[in-house]
């Protein structure tokens, strides 16, 4: 099975970009959305099912923000929408599918630039997902947990790890978050293949830093431990362009 991951920072504005014609050149068998900023009456379904596709939508209660999502050629077993708590749940963070052999979770993790109460916000949802993440493993031992976790873990997944020391997605605090995410039962399964610097996910519309690849690797493919020997390949596509962000695929065996 092939999984992506892909932020597309609003579904309608990505559509325009071809995400429709990339998304049948890819031909995922299972992606997950992030920030679709659209409800499910506001995009045309039948361009995702005539490709085969069953769509699972989680938007956020406010118009235009948020929201997840998760497109599947193969129907899942079981979808559950949100974590059961209304504070994320209702801004859409959270989407998982169930599968024979294999659960799939679609994540917007908060971002805390905006200031110190959302950056609050991010400290109490990584919290709680870490405890839901903990107690999903004990039931769904074969877990992949995508999506954008607005955190670059070490200094090669930032373009400038100094001047960013203090920057709201490397904050000490949030890193170590990361340590103990990634000591606890899930593994960066980009990390298992590839170790190279200057690898990232997103990079701000600002002053040309995608073409000079100053980016920061904040989307990942977490996967628990017993998929390990299953995984193919775990890659970043970052000549697609339809968003701030990049895409992210996994395939298993």
């Amino acid at each position: 099975m092939k999984f992506v991951s892909y932020n597309v920072n609003g579904i309608r504005a990505a559509l325009n970009k071809g995400f429709k014609d990339w998304l049948i050149a890819v031909n995922p068998d299972v992606i997950g959305l992030q920030e679709v900023k659209a409800l499910e009456n506001q995009i045309d379904r039948s361009q995702f099912e005539d490709l085969g596709y069953h769509i699972y939508w989680h938007p956020a209660v406010k118009k235009g923000y948020s929201g997840v999502a998760i497109l599947s050629k193969i129907k899942p077993n079981h979808v559950e929408y949100g974590m059961d708590h209304s504070l994320y749940d209702d801004e859409g963070r959270i989407i998982r599918a169930d599968f024979d052999g294999v659960s799939f979770l679609s994540a917007y993790f908060p971002s805390g630039t905006t200031g110190d109460v959302r950056q609050d916000f991010k400290y109490r949802f990584l919290d709680d997902i870490y405890g839901y993440s903990q107690d999903l493993i004990k039931k769904i031992p074969n877990l992949i947990l995508s999506g954008d976790y607005n955190i670059c873990h070490k200094p090669i997944d930032i373009h400038n790890p100094i001047s960013n020391k203090n920057s709201s997605g490397f904050l000490p605090e949030e890193r170590a978050w990361m340590d103990k995410f990634t000591s606890t039962g899930f593994e960066d399964s980009f990390r298992l293949f590839n170790q190279d610097p200057h690898q990232y996910t997103w990079w701000s519309y600002r002053a040309g830093s995608r073409g000079k690849n100053l980016g920061w690797r904040i989307d990942y493919h977490m996967t628990t431990s017993p998929l390990r020997e299953k995984i193919k390949r775990s890659l970043i596509l970052p000549d697609a362009i339809h968003s701030d962000h990049c895409p992210i695929l996994i395939e298993l065996n």
